[in-house]
């Protein structure tokens, strides 16, 4: 059957029966079912990025562990290794963008369900109706810690002191004071909930759910980190970083991959056939990226996976390729060699036509 599922002839595929033949299986990173695993297990060290000895420090130093390099560069597939390799908890992650503030990152506040609960257990309680909603005394209801805050919680005691794995994707993303406002949880390891402060005389110990959709009592509106998380921060290399904030992390600058690294990642990746056939695709690969073209890893992968485990016509394989690794600096997509030679033509060509 033709692989293309889509034709553009504008009717129905005649060859497609989408109740006898779902869609091929996809490429193992695009299987979300169970996407943090696969991270986990196909990340790939690269010993010329020290990273082991680099993790190892941030470990025994509990100090944030910062990590920059080109997009696609498998920087937070780390958090994911780490945490299956030393047997921790599922990752925390935080991701960050433009409006990102410290804030959001430790916990949030629902003030208006509140609200919005109280005059309608006034409401109920006006009109005779029977009502368990206590709003006022639930507080901790409408209080949900995020990734940065539920990773300083002390751990419980059946956790067996096991640090909390925290990624904290592209902070150079962020605006201009996040990184400063870090400074203190980072050092201090704690921070308050003012909204749980203000009652903590009438109500000093309240429940609270955590990012990872459990409960947690937090005691006067407080919360001391015991055992310091595992923090990661990726970084794209958008922008530089007060020295304050690099003082506080340990740092790691990723440099282009070798071909001998790019064959590990392959070969995480695919069997021995398809990695036979995959041998071209590094080598090309790795020119554009030595060249200065930026490429991101899963572009290669893609391009294997779409290249050699289906049946395209050979005419069209050329094409494919350079649409699939089109570098990220690049604005528009690589030609073919034939596109490039009918685009410029030779002399002998211009005799011809004429």
């Amino acid at each position: 059957m033709n692989w293309q599922l889509f034709t553009g002839q504008n009717k129905e595929n005649p060859e497609y029966d989408w109740k006898k033949n779902p869609l091929p299986e996809p490429p193992i990173w695009r299987n979300f079912s169970n996407l943090e695993k696969h991270r986990a297990k196909t990340f790939q060290v690269d010993p010329d990025n020290n990273i082991v000895e680099l993790v190892n420090a941030a470990l025994y130093l509990r100090r944030p562990l910062l990590i920059e390099g080109a997009p696609g560069s498998g920087k937070s597939s780390l958090a994911y290794a780490v945490a299956r390799e030393l047997g921790l908890e599922p990752v925390l992650k935080w991701s960050i963008n433009t409006s990102s503030n410290l804030t959001e990152g430790l916990y949030s506040y629902d003030a208006l369900a509140r609200l919005r609960d109280i005059s309608l257990a006034k409401k109920q309680a006006e009109e005779g109706e029977k009502t368990t909603n206590q709003p006022a005394q639930d507080i901790g209801n409408y209080i949900t810690l995020g990734p940065l805050g539920t990773a300083f919680l002390p751990p419980l005691p059946e956790d067996e002191q096991k640090p909390r794995v925290l990624l904290i994707d592209e902070i150079d993303k962020s605006d201009i004071d996040l990184p400063d406002d870090l400074l203190e949880i980072f050092e201090e390891g704690r921070f308050e909930i003012p909204e749980l402060e203000r009652i903590a005389k009438i109500d000093p110990i309240v429940d609270v759910r955590t990012y990872d959709k459990k409960t947690r009592k937090i005691e006067n509106g407080f919360v001391q980190c015991t055992i310091f998380p595992f923090v990661i921060l990726t970084s794209n290399g958008a922008r530089d970083f007060p020295a304050a904030f690099l003082r506080r992390c340990l740092r790691i600058k990723m440099k282009p991959p070798s071909k001998e690294y790019l064959a590990k990642i392959v070969q995480a990746h695919f069997d021995e056939e398809i990695r036979r056939q995959a041998e071209p695709f590094i080598e090309e690969y790795y020119q554009m990226v030595k060249n200065g073209q930026a490429l991101a890893i899963d572009q290669l992968l893609n391009a294997i996976f779409l290249l050699s485990t289906h049946q395209i016509e050979e005419e069209k394989k050329e094409t494919l390729k350079n649409y699939l690794l089109q570098p990220l600096n690049s604005r528009e997509p690589m030609e073919s060699k034939k596109s490039q030679e009918k685009s410029n033509p030779t002399d002998e060509d211009i005799d011809e036509d004429e």
